[in-house]
């Protein structure tokens, strides 16, 4: 997936949405309610953003569920066009999932944080770049 794909996609969780570079009134409300301040989307579908089998996807799914049963999250979905992913809105620290985001090898996740615009980061460099991170 292309960096303007990411920065297109549509982030869900439990009715509030988000977009990367936008502040959303109802994701911080989403946050609030699960007694956060700042969290993130990220899914274990798709890895390294590739298109992977259902079945796949869904087993990876809930060995990602398994890992995060502690942690405050709502279920939802990310998509543009024809891509369309399960994602979970995960209160913790956006370092904590970054490693979770390593482990399930996903190139990005979109961390938010009350009060301020969705914002995606690296996990694994992007093609050809180089870098760990863009702000």
């Amino acid at each position: 997936m292309s960096l303007a794909a990411y920065r297109r996609t549509a982030y869900e969780a439990a009715g509030a949405v988000a977009h990367v570079g936008r502040r959303s009134a109802a994701v911080d409300a989403l946050l609030a309610q699960l007694g956060a301040r700042r969290g993130g989307f990220i899914t274990a579908e798709n890895p390294f953003s590739r298109l992977t089998p259902p079945g796949w996807n869904a087993r990876a799914m809930r060995r990602f569920d398994e890992a995060i049963r502690r942690l405050p999250s709502a279920a939802g979905h990310g998509g543009w066009r024809r891509w369309r992913e399960a994602h979970r809105l995960v209160a913790a620290d956006p370092r904590r999932l970054l490693v979770l985001a390593r482990r399930f090898r996903q190139r990005a996740i979109v961390v938010v944080a009350r009060g301020a615009p969705a914002r995606l980061t690296f996990s694994l460099a992007p093609a050809g770049s180089g870098r760990a991170a863009c702000p």
